[in-house]
């Protein structure tokens, strides 16, 4: 059997061991086309013989740029990693001048992208980059498609070439340059080895919940340029799982029925949505319907894991399940059983009401610079704990300085940032990396995240604020989208909030009130800031008076990527936020 050492071992394991019919899968015109574990080899095989002969040396850099995750960007993540040579994964909705940025600083001589829209960015920058050509996945008039290297790598007389460059590459060589999205200046190149990552993948993989007793399937939409997703992928060849890659964010639910998934990873900001249409939908239920819903949602938002609860309250469970939790769950499929969540804290009301609903939410924690996996949940083994990240996965060791900092050590630990070795000297403490992120190990060795370092603040009284820990109570609101705690040398803390413009337009229907339903309208209205109010002070209630949000003000508009208030995996960049609505800071502070 393979020994992984190499990411491009997985696929070769996964061969031998399962030899799957339909081990990557992605829907062409309306058809789910499924490619078999041969097929997926033979075809990376193909694009290594052609990079080959294209000229492409080890340690070139080949950037890879896909709207969606699908089936064409693991064959050429295969094809580069087995010539020696590194993936630049980029994200697809970053501005033109990152992409130019990207391109430049790693130093990428080819590219790939997905589609017509990635391609326009690529080509409006072309000219300021190394990049001699581009390729794309979809038929695009005018550009390359990428099948050429499959009719190049058709001659099989340089494969002995290709086994000798395989042989050559090491688990400690670089395997992929991943830039972070950063919440504040430049994304910073973070190296990481086959070893980090593989390393990483198969420590993680005892506490993947599949059955080998049956095929099991996961759907894939997070973004497969970012290492919690890719690091999944990996992990779903090593457990001979079929890959089901989503059309998109938008397609989810749909795609979820047609596939029926077991697994699938999500982030806080898409269950959080879930939810909302969820609990909107039940608004328009009869009185009867309504209640009895609402009765279930209440029972699941008490769920306590191992059935800590009893027995009378676990038969009230089965009742709420067959009336209303099976729903849900034949909303996205009926065979989800395992959410698996990262890249920000989960509230805790929600890991409770899908668990509840049999869909449980397996929160893990990590950094790209930890490729990813430092701790993550497992319901089975009694690795679950409301409210923390779970225990640290195998030869992962976790230390909490004085400071309440979180230090990790480990194979996953990054080779560090590219061509920046101050950047990496400033995050490192001998073979202990600094996350940044404030935390705490109970008894029982579970993590909880308390915060993120740079984040916590101090009001002019001295007073310290950790914002997530009030954030993440507020968002439970459903009349809040977002919020972002400010108040830093000021002399009270306030918000700036991004109303839920969609549920509050419902409601102004629902209640028949007098507002307009622009986002102008909502955010400069008495009314909806009065009923805002009652819910801040709900929140309050659960926080010192130093910590209690004084003021607020909302927003007119929705943050997004586009809109440069939130970075590619939704995270708050907070000093730009502050610079887009200065007036509504000033006008706190100020007025």
């Amino acid at each position: 059997m393979t020994e992984i050492t190499r990411l491009f071992d997985f696929p070769y394991y996964q061969l031998e061991k399962y030899n799957l019919d339909a081990s990557l899968v992605t829907k062409y015109d309306g058809k789910w086309t499924p490619m078999s574990t041969q097929e997926y080899l033979d075809k990376a095989n193909a694009v290594s013989r052609a990079l080959i002969k294209m000229g492409i040396q080890k340690n070139d850099k080949i950037a890879v740029i896909s709207s969606t995750n699908r089936t064409e960007w693991n064959i050429m993540d295969i094809g580069v990693l087995q010539v020696g040579a590194q993936n630049v994964p980029i994200y697809p909705t970053i501005s033109s001048e990152d992409y130019e940025y990207v391109l430049n600083h790693s130093g990428a001589i080819y590219c790939f992208v997905s589609d017509e829209e990635v391609l326009a960015k690529v080509n409006k920058i072309k000219a300021n980059t190394l990049i001699k050509e581009v390729y794309s996945f979809n038929q695009i008039e005018g550009c390359k498609h990428y099948s050429e290297l499959f009719e190049i790598g058709k001659d099989t007389s340089n494969q002995d070439e290709l086994q000798a460059r395989k042989n050559a590459v090491l688990p400690t060589d670089l395997a992929t340059i991943i830039y972070t999205s950063g919440t504040t200046g430049k994304p910073k190149g973070v190296m990481l080895s086959h070893n980090n990552i593989t390393s990483n993948a198969l420590d993680a993989s005892d506490r993947l919940p599949f059955s080998t007793a049956k095929e099991n399937r996961v759907l894939s939409f997070l973004p497969i340029c970012h290492v919690f997703e890719r690091v999944l992928i990996y992990l779903y060849q090593y457990a001979g799982v079929s890959i089901y890659f989503a059309e998109g964010i938008d397609k989810i639910g749909e795609n979820a029925k047609e596939i029926k998934p077991n697994l699938m990873s999500v982030v806080p900001r898409l269950l959080e949505k879930v939810y909302d249409k969820i609990i909107a939908k039940a608004e328009d239920l009869s009185p009867i319907k309504k209640a009895l819903f609402f009765w279930a949602v209440n029972l699941g938002e008490h769920w306590e894991p191992y059935g800590a609860n009893g027995a009378w309250y676990e038969f009230k469970l089965k009742i709420a399940n067959k009336l209303i939790f099976s729903k849900w769950r034949e909303a996205l499929g009926g065979e989800l059983n395992t959410m698996v969540s990262g890249s920000a804290a989960l509230q805790v009301r929600l890991s409770r009401v899908f668990s509840a609903a049999g869909m449980q939410v397996m929160q893990g924690y990590g950094l790209t610079e930890t490729s990813p996996v430092i701790s993550v949940e497992r319901y089975a083994g009694e690795y679950f704990r409301l409210g923390t990240v779970g225990k640290p996965i195998k030869n992962v060791e976790v230390k909490i300085a004085e400071d309440g900092e979180i230090l990790v050590k480990g194979p996953n630990v990054m080779m560090g940032y590219y061509k920046d070795p101050e950047k990496t000297k400033s995050v490192m403490s001998g073979d202990f990396f600094h996350t940044g992120d404030k935390g705490e190990v109970d008894a029982d060795g579970f993590l909880k995240i308390t915060g993120r370092k740079k984040e916590m603040f101090k009001t002019s009284g001295g007073k310290y604020v950790i914002p997530t820990l009030l954030e993440n109570e507020f968002k439970q609101s459903r009349f809040i989208e977002q919020i972002m705690v400010v108040g830093e040398g000021e002399k009270m803390p306030a918000a700036i909030i991004q109303p839920n413009f969609e549920f509050i337009q419902e409601w102004i229907d629902r209640k028949h009130k007098n507002i307009g339903k622009s986002g102008e309208d909502i955010a400069n209205s008495q009314e909806i800031k009065d009923r805002i109010q009652l819910e801040i002070d709900t929140c309050n209630k659960n926080f010192g008076k130093w910590e209690q949000i004084k003021r607020f003000e909302l927003t007119p508009n929705v943050w997004s990527i586009d809109g440069g208030h939130l970075t590619p995996t939704m995270k708050m960049k907070r000093k730009i936020i502050i610079e887009i609505y200065q007036d509504l800071y000033d006008k706190i502070y100020r007025a």
